[in-house]
């Protein structure tokens, strides 16, 4: 009865005239744009794989990279050139890969008219690495233009002109990473412009498994957008300078959704394979859509999912799924078998959560036959398990909609985000439970420490919660507690909704570790 009055009562007092999109199930808060351009026909348009970027320098310990974010034109759609912000003037930007325990660095250089943070989304990193929403990189050249590029109130910032290196330890297991823009009440602008790219960590664990590697370890970085008739990308910003207002027009703070999904840029791709194992690091780099992912093949020969890994790595025993649900900033590592299909074969990667042409996601094609000796192991890696009972402090954040500087916006613990507040202080080396609470539907995202689920809804998490989770989808009225054990790196981190639209509309708060 209480989750129920919850419900009506949030609906209530939003009306049917804001648009929100209200059930109780892991489905979609948000409100579609339409694209003006010509769009190709699903499947029509072949995948690629964002090109691996190679270090500028390698020495005993540390390997050394260069980015430049920059204005690009891109080949999203067929027969437009699309103006993006990229890394290294492509979207995705290219894949950083490193090895556990080989320090990594990572020079940013700003080219873009605006001040950006980049965030390694997974990453245990310290704090002045981690990209604080406030740690601004003014662009190259901005010297006159620092104050007013610091729209923010904050003394404890750390920002920096033209260059900035970002260094990683790379102190944690194998895992799909990702990096992204992070600045203060404009992330949810500057990924939609292309300000996002892959980040892989690998280790021996992960080698002696054999797992499918090469052309068969394949990134798939899912995004939803909309284009205007120029080709350009359409996103309903209050400020489309993204320099001085945050938020979107209307409906849209509920979350943006594009009517093109796209696969590493790529609109519904197509991919030849082989009879093959592959294995797939599915991505949700979406401003606020939820997939709920579903292979369709012929005769059901590859009809399920192998999870192998999650957010912080790999599981303890693979499982197998015949749907998945993936929220934005959430990673899963799988497995499909493609070894009993036959030549000319199509398997289509389905959304169920979708409508129209965001049903589809992209198709593979069977196309040649091949040896694969390549195993599917059940055990994959030892997971150390946290104990609850250990725990020195349970803490509660609640996430809901409410007014953020006379707009609708949305807060943790009824306070919009201020830089300059501390919403816990947890103390390194300590085991905490952290316990989330929301009104509608809110992807929860921690920086810093991975954490294990506990329960949702005061019963078992779902088979997809398993092992090293960073990000958490709750749905509406979801009560969920983790564990989380601060191990080290003190300083201020912070958490928040990956719907980057409540993210940038103040649903965002700092703790600092010490």
């Amino acid at each position: 009865m209480f989750r129920l009055a919850g419900a009506l009562g949030v609906v209530g007092t939003a009306g049917v005239a804001a648009g929100f999109r209200f059930a109780s199930d892991s489905s979609v808060v948000g409100a579609q744009l339409t694209s003006e351009a010509r769009l190709p026909e699903p499947f029509t348009v072949p995948f690629v794989v964002p090109p691996v970027l190679a270090p500028e320098s390698r020495d005993a310990t540390t390997d050394y990279y260069r980015v430049t974010q920059r204005v690009a034109a891109a080949s999203i759609l067929p027969g437009y050139a699309t103006p993006i912000w990229g890394y290294n003037g492509v979207f995705p930007g290219p894949t950083i890969v490193s090895a556990r325990g080989r320090r990594t660095v990572v020079t940013h250089r700003n080219k873009l008219p605006v001040p950006t943070v980049v965030h390694l989304h997974g990453g245990h990193v310290p704090h002045d690495a981690d990209g604080y929403p406030t740690d601004l990189l003014l662009p190259v050249g901005s010297d006159g233009m620092t104050h007013t590029m610091a729209m923010h109130d904050d003394p404890l910032s750390q920002n920096m002109i033209g260059e900035r290196d970002y260094a990683y330890p790379m102190n944690q297991p194998a895992a799909t990473l990702w990096y992204h823009d992070h600045r203060m009440d404009f992330t949810g602008a500057a990924v939609w412009q292309g300000l996002a790219g892959l980040h892989l960590v690998v280790d021996e664990d992960e080698n002696r498994l054999r797992l499918p590697a090469g052309d068969r370890d394949l990134p798939v970085m899912i995004t939803d957008r909309a284009f205007r008739a120029d080709g350009s990308l359409r996103y309903p910003a209050v400020d489309r300078s993204m320099m001085e207002k945050p938020g979107v027009t209307g409906k849209y703070v509920q979350g943006v959704l594009g009517d093109v999904i796209l696969v590493n840029g790529v609109p519904w791709p197509v991919h030849r394979v082989g009879t093959a194992r592959y294995r797939l690091r599915l991505v949700n780099a979406s401003n606020a859509r939820v997939y709920r992912l579903r292979f369709d093949s012929p005769g059901g020969r590859a009809n399920e999912f192998v999870q192998i890994g999650s957010d912080g790595g790999l599981l303890e025993r693979a499982q197998r799924l015949s749907t998945l649900d993936i929220a934005p900033g959430e990673r899963f590592d799988v497995i499909v078998d493609f070894t009993g299909c036959a030549i000319g074969d199509q398997i289509t990667l389905h959304n169920d959560l979708g409508s129209g042409n965001t049903t589809q996601i992209m198709r593979f094609v069977i196309a040649a036959r091949v040896e694969d000796i390549s195993p599917i192991p059940d055990a994959l890696v030892p997971i150390e398990r946290l104990n609850p009972a250990e725990a020195v402090h349970t803490r509660q954040f609640d996430f809901r909609r409410g007014e953020v500087g006379g707009m609708t916006g949305w807060r943790i613990n009824g306070h919009p985000y201020s830089p300059g507040d501390s919403i816990a202080d947890p103390r390194l080396g300590d085991l905490e439970i952290w316990r989330f609470t929301t009104d509608l539907n809110h992807p929860i995202h921690l920086h810093l420490n991975h954490f294990q689920v506990l329960s949702r809804n005061n019963k078992p998490p779902h088979p997809t919660d398993a092992g090293w989770k960073d990000t958490l989808n709750l749905t509406a009225t979801e009560v969920a507690e983790v564990a989380i054990s601060f191990t080290d790196h003190p300083g201020r981190y912070v958490l928040h909704c990956h719907n980057l639209e409540h993210e940038d509309m103040a649903m965002m708060a700092t703790f600092t570790t010490h």
